[in-house]
């Protein structure tokens, strides 16, 4: 097959310092390209030229700003060229202008994250509209296909899931010197609020007065804001904890930094679709302790490969289970072996590709099928159905549960793109439905009574700042309302 991935317009690949889609991108079209044609389309970049060749892989770059702006240049790439798959990783948007060049080609959403299914970055409709165009949308985890099939439930069928994974072969253990030293805690990722590094810290310190050897806490990643990073400084002075800010390490040498820790620490607050990071740690023969949530539970086998913390939002927990480690030697050191383990049996490169490759050899010939079978059927009786939907919309009017309505662009959130019901194209008989049927008053979507509207402002605040990994300064937006909680818990724990 002749695949192409198209990256999303803000970090290039390779990604020069960290950005984990892009990673994922450019690993994934290398295991794939053992087997088919792969091309990548990414944004350009200074240090890279427009075209070069990665162990087999073609990398087209163009020009960005935008996405629509990204997006033309990335047709202009696409349209010289024939593809049997199209992948677009975490842009909805993308998905129906390029399914409509590449009608008979199975065209794939692959999602990180929530986030860009999301108001900022798009309405409900918009999102709506290129998942109903996608062949295939894939998932990185379990937990994301079901928030995400919660979210789009007729979008359901489509899903499949297929796990990220590691270069074995670079993040691997090393063998470390026996000498005393302390005993080494790694958290990598971006500083955010969300990623719950305060309790961390606070664990720490709860851990020092617990066991005599001394505790390091190594806390490799940057901030958008250089106001949370010193916080979160003084905040490790006030806790009297040996903490070493590394800042943000390229992602070619973040490996090195996973060989000088002893644990791997992921105190995330808020739900993480996969937890790239954890799985790094692994593969490097670290056992993580990690907070119960999202993706991370299909990552982490509690008691083999780390320890899982229901009550994370607690720091006595972490503590506590850092503590156990600590004190019980041959559980840490058989948790290393299995975490080393597990990550080479089910988290290589090479079994995310594999994954892939059936989902997308089995849709091919599925589409084969189908395409069979409607040569040797009779024709549809499309004058049925058409007389069928002119009666149904006569007056201009679709109902409830007849052809031509589309229930969950009903659902439709206008708060997500700030139009007002005088103009909104997606409800085109919203007036009519308030004149003569009350009842519907309340489900209308622009209605201040309707739960929808409370329901997707509490979406906001626990899915529109979803992780994706990336290191990336312009994706570090994060939920205004935790945003705010966080920054009270910081000032008072530093001020109080």
């Amino acid at each position: 097959m002749k695949i192409v991935i198209i990256a999303p317009e803000q970090i290039p690949v390779p990604p020069i310092l960290g950005g984990s889609v892009e990673i994922t991108i450019l690993a994934i079209a290398k295991e794939l390209s053992k087997w088919h044609s792969v091309s990548i389309i990414s944004r350009a970049h200074p240090r890279y030229p427009k075209y070069s060749v990665i162990d087999g892989v073609q990398i087209y770059r163009v020009s960005t700003g935008s996405p629509a702006k990204y997006l033309t240049h990335v047709k202009k790439i696409l349209k010289k060229r024939r593809f049997d798959v199209l992948q677009i990783d975490n842009r909805p948007e993308f998905v129906r202008p390029i399914k409509s060049m590449f009608p008979k080609a199975t065209v794939s959403l692959y999602l990180h994250s929530l986030t860009f299914v999301n108001f900022p970055h798009t309405s409900r409709a918009e999102t709506l509209a290129g998942l109903r165009k996608a062949d295939l949308i894939i998932t990185n985890s379990s937990s994301l296909e079901s928030r995400l099939s919660a979210r789009f439930p007729s979008m359901s069928r489509k899903i499949r899931v297929a796990w990220l994974g590691v270069d074995t072969s670079r993040f691997s253990p090393i063998q470390k010197t026996s000498h005393p030293r302390a005993f080494t805690l790694l958290f990598a990722g971006r500083l955010i609020p969300r990623k719950g590094v305060p309790i961390l810290l606070q664990a720490a310190k709860l851990v020092n007065k617990q066991v005599a050897q001394p505790v390091k806490v190594m806390i490799a990643g940057g901030s958008s804001t250089s106001k949370y990073a010193r916080q979160l400084q003084a905040l490790s002075r006030k806790f009297g904890v040996h903490a070493e800010f590394l800042g943000t390490i390229p992602h070619c040498r973040i490996h090195r930094v996973f060989r000088k820790a002893d644990l791997f620490i992921c105190p995330s607050q808020k739900h993480e679709s996969f937890g790239l990071v954890n799985v790094e740690a692994m593969s490097s023969g670290l056992p993580v302790v990690a907070s119960k949530n999202g993706g991370i539970k299909e990552v982490i086998q509690h008691g083999r490969s780390g320890l899982l913390i229901n009550q994370y939002k607690n720091p006595q927990a972490f503590a506590d289970a850092i503590c156990s480690l600590i004190m019980n030697r041959p559980l840490y050191l058989k948790m290393k072996q299995e975490a080393r383990q597990i990550a080479l049996e089910k988290f290589s490169w090479r079994a995310t590709a594999d994954r892939l490759n059936q989902i997308y050899e089995s849709e091919k010939a599925l589409q084969k099928n189908e395409l069979q079978n409607e040569d040797h059927n009779n024709p549809r009786n499309t004058v049925h159905e058409y007389g069928q939907c002119l009666g149904t919309i006569s007056g201009g009017k679709a109902r409830f549960g007849e052809v031509g309505h589309d229930p969950e662009i009903k659902d439709v959130n206008k708060a997500d793109d700030h139009s007002s019901a005088a103009d909104c194209h997606e409800c085109p008989d919203l007036h009519e439905w308030h004149v003569h049927d009350w009842s519907c008053f309340d489900d209308c979507p622009h209605s201040i009574t309707s739960t929808r509207v409370f329901q997707n402002v509490a979406d906001l605040c626990t899915e529109n700042d979803e992780s994706d990994g990336s290191d990336d300064s312009t994706e570090a937006s994060f939920d205004f309302f935790s945003a705010i909680g966080y920054q009270r818990l910081v000032d008072a724990l530093i001020y109080g």
